[in-house]
């Protein structure tokens, strides 16, 4: 037990994380943050009265907080922030159409993080994903390792559960990669997907793989057409927990995240869903793996499109 960690944003995704964060038992405190009045104060009010049930002692705290900076005290001297905060999609909605709107609200999260904790590891949740990540590391001018975004995490998830569906086995035998960015130019890598050990191909046509890594890209929109109201929520939040769990157990796993690339694959100067190992100073390094020439191309394209909008990002 030991360390703070704030979510900030009491929607689904960040109650979720916020509860899964504190039923691993390995924090102190978990502190909840929202704009709408006492909303985060009763949700943790509701989690702390769960502690007995499930057996963990880490105590929530909830905190109204404003755009101006109040309330952000609770928040202070975090070791971990997630970020949650903003406008999800609607049906019919890109994340890029989230962009102008969302980027006022992580601009101002970030500023406040970094005031209140300053030595914090930042994991970014907001879409759209790989610009809100790099405004939240120029808002908050902390170094780029420690800041960092929740995509390839759920991107693989959603991938390994749509090829143990199709192929009815387990997820645990199934092992399936994603990189580039959290959308349009997201980068399946079929190259390291496997079941049992043996490469995908040999299990599914290459027919069969495009449909799946079509609907892995899809994944979120294909949500959010259901829901209709609202985003996905359970496996994102599972994935940023996991990310948070891994930095304050310094445990140096290797995932898939959306880091700041500086030269890896000939790639620089951009934020990008890449393998990293994760540990107490956010991203340890940045894990360049054998890729097929096809999937590099397809990196370094997804590359591009997201410089392109994080160069307009730094001016809202």
């Amino acid at each position: 037990m030991g360390g703070k960690v704030t979510v900030v944003g009491a929607g689904f995704y960040g109650s979720t994380t916020a509860l899964r964060l504190a039923e691993y038992d390995i924090f102190d405190t978990v502190v909840l943050t929202d704009i709408v009045e006492g909303k985060p104060e009763g949700l943790a009010l509701d989690m702390n009265q769960s502690r007995s049930i499930e057996g963990f002692e880490t105590k929530i705290i909830g905190s109204t907080t404003t755009a101006e900076g109040a309330g952000y005290e609770a928040t202070a001297n975090s070791d971990v922030v997630v970020i949650t905060a903003g406008l999800p999609r609607k049906p019919g909605m890109s994340r890029m159409d989230l962009i102008g709107v969302n980027a006022g609200i992580v601009r101002g999260v970030a500023e406040n993080i970094a005031k209140h904790s300053p030595n914090a590891v930042v994991i970014v949740v907001s879409n759209p994903l790989d610009e809100m990540t790099f405004l939240a590391q120029i808002a908050t001018g902390f170094p780029k390792n420690r800041v960092m975004g929740q995509a390839g995490m759920l991107d693989t998830a959603r991938f390994t559960n749509f090829v143990a569906e199709k192929l009815a086995v387990k997820v645990g035998v199934v092992k399936t990669l994603t990189l580039g960015s959290h959308g349009e130019t997201m980068v399946p890598i079929p190259s390291r997907c496997t079941v049992n050990g043996k490469a995908l191909s040999e299990f599914l046509s290459q027919t069969e793989i495009d449909e799946l890594v079509d609907r892995t890209r899809n994944g979120g929109a294909e949500v959010v057409a259901l829901l209709k109201t609202g985003s996905a929520y359970y496996a994102p939040s599972a994935a940023a927990a996991r990310m948070a769990k891994a930095v304050i157990e310094d445990s140096g796993v290797v995932m898939p995240v959306c880091a700041w690339v500086d030269g890896e694959y000939g790639i620089s100067g951009v934020y990008l869903g890449v393998e990293a190992q994760i540990g107490r100073s956010g991203v340890v390094k940045v894990v360049e793996s054998a890729l097929t020439q096809s999937e590099l191309v397809a990196l370094k394209a997804a590359a591009q499109a997201v410089r392109a909008k994080q160069a307009d990002v730094q001016t809202l």
